[in-house]
């Protein structure tokens, strides 16, 4: 008996906790929305809780520090080389917590990328701050010395502790910092 209650009240703790989440999505006030889709050629990054909403061109990401990473796809079978921004220092730009901030209640903290094709990704904060992880995850814009093509670019999200590239979303249009808290 002792096991259906606990079942029964861990249900409906998690069922108030998903309606109070889903209250406070429908209230978080939101600058994108169908009739404001970024353009191709633009990557919108939002934290609501932290900054207003970020749009940056393809000149934005060149002006930025720079990184380049050298990885293996699985689904081309051969290495790739990329270049762009570490999302750490897109995010920094936002004010989102990271470094030393990076801790408590920060550490529920995870990013949604999405591809102008509506693909989705997630990536958990830690997992972009390269003081807490050891892989690398930059919003790339080129590939092999070469601008990203249209079927990739003219931004993508590279991952590369990935053993897979499920999580390279390409044709990124839009990354938004959000908490599982």
């Amino acid at each position: 008996m002792s096991c259906v209650a606990f079942f029964a009240s861990l249900f409906i703790v998690l069922f108030i906790q998903g309606e109070a989440f889903a209250q406070q999505a429908a209230a978080t006030p939101s600058t994108q929305t169908s009739s404001s889709t970024p353009a191709k050629d633009e990557l919108r990054i939002s934290a609501h809780a932290y900054h207003e909403d970020l749009v940056l061109k393809v000149a934005d990401l060149k002006a930025m520090s720079r990184t380049t990473v050298t990885v293996h796809n699985e689904h081309s079978k051969a290495d790739e080389t990329y270049a762009g921004v570490r999302l750490a220092d897109v995010l920094g730009k936002l004010g989102a917590p990271l470094g030393h901030d990076l801790r408590g209640v920060a550490l529920s903290g995870y990013i949604v990328a999405t591809g102008s094709d509506g693909y989705g990704a997630v990536i958990a904060l830690a997992e972009a701050d390269p003081t807490f992880h050891s892989g690398e995850v930059i919003v790339a814009d080129t590939m092999n010395g070469q601008l990203l093509d249209a079927k990739s670019g003219p931004f993508k999200l590279v991952v590369t502790e990935d053993k897979r590239p499920a999580r390279w979303v390409r044709n990124l249009v839009s990354l938004e910092l959000k908490s599982a808290k």
